[in-house]
């Protein structure tokens, strides 16, 4: 993930509760890390907050449930070998993948305020290739979105292994049902467009929030019939109410019997409810910095033996290793 600003329901929802799936399954073993370099490709003119959103995000693992025992969690940019596996990947990467990306053009237009007419937004799937292959990964877990990207990484792999031996696995997809997750306004919940619920929110800002959702568009009185289907609050509690209180609310909307505002007050209660257990890690991870940094620190040392092992054979591979 890369540390551009304060995790939110739908980065838990989307990615990190698959994570913690796959960790806790014990037949995975995983690397997790934050991207401080993919930040770059974007926000390469503001770069002050970087350090402390990386900090911010691993705290936000921790407390969602990753276990730096059972999983390996580090930053990219602490593994150098990640840089020189770029360089070297990038000079048998054809431009033309890199210009048929659909997310390229897509980023471009959704960032259109960012100059990003940049060689390192360009070449971001290859730096993205080298994250992956380094750990000779057989699964990435993505959603059906990032598909084009494994894809990506997958044609480099076969195209080094094609020209200098077989070193690399083919990685698969490991996909993921994923909810669909709304913000407050009903577009795609994302930090850039302010409309987050963030999974440090908690008391009269999580009401808040909560309260300001978008409801059925044609549900202007209580005594309007509800379309539950259609509301972004019906499918929250979908995710964080009993199933009992699911089954009781869809039918009193389809009849009016309950109206947005209580329904909007039952949800912050559940939200709240349901994080706890999250919210009193995250509690006792920012009171104990020093473990945080002790993770991170054991997570560089443990991904860091592995990236050097790798380089090692891609040199060798390459013909590039000068031992003297």
């Amino acid at each position: 993930m890369r540390p551009t600003g304060k995790l939110h329901l739908g980065n838990l929802h989307g990615a990190l509760s698959n994570w913690i799936a796959l960790q806790n399954k014990g037949s995975y073993d995983c690397y997790y890390f934050v991207a401080d370099w993919h930040a770059l490709t974007s926000d390469y003119a503001k770069t002050d907050e970087i350090r402390a959103n990386t900090i911010d995000m691993v705290i936000d693992w921790l407390a969602a449930g990753l276990d730096p025992v059972k999983s390996t969690l580090f930053i990219q940019s602490s593994i150098k070998e990640h840089a020189e596996l770029f360089l070297l990947l990038s000079m048998i990467t054809p431009l033309a993948w890199l210009e048929r990306n659909p997310t390229y053009k897509e980023m471009k237009d959704e960032l259109s305020g960012k100059d990003l007419s940049t060689f390192g937004f360009l070449g971001y799937p290859v730096l993205q290739a080298a994250d992956i292959i380094m750990y000779k990964a057989y699964g990435v877990p993505v959603g059906v979105d990032q598909l084009p990207h494994v894809e990506l990484t997958r044609e480099i792999a076969r195209r080094f292994n094609f020209l200098y031996g077989e070193v690399f696995p083919i990685p698969e997809p490991l996909l993921a049902e994923v909810p669909k997750v709304l913000g407050i306004d009903g577009r795609k919940m994302s930090k850039s467009y302010g409309n987050s619920i963030f999974m440090s929110d908690r008391g009269e800002e999580l009401k808040e929030k909560v309260a300001a959702m978008f409801t059925d568009p044609q549900r202007q009185r209580k005594r309007d019939p509800g379309r539950p289907e259609l509301c972004n609050v019906f499918t929250f509690h979908g995710l964080y109410s009993p199933p009992e209180t699911v089954a009781e609310i869809e039918p009193a909307c389809r009849g009016a019997a309950i109206g947005c505002t209580e329904c909007k007050q039952r949800l912050a209660d559940a939200i709240a409810e349901g994080m706890k257990p999250i919210h009193a890690r995250r509690d006792h991870y920012l009171a104990h910095p020093e473990e945080v940094k002790a993770i991170i620190e054991d997570g560089n040392i443990r991904a860091a033996r592995i990236a050097k092992a790798t380089l090692a054979q891609v040199r060798d591979a390459m013909k590039i290793s000068h031992e003297l």
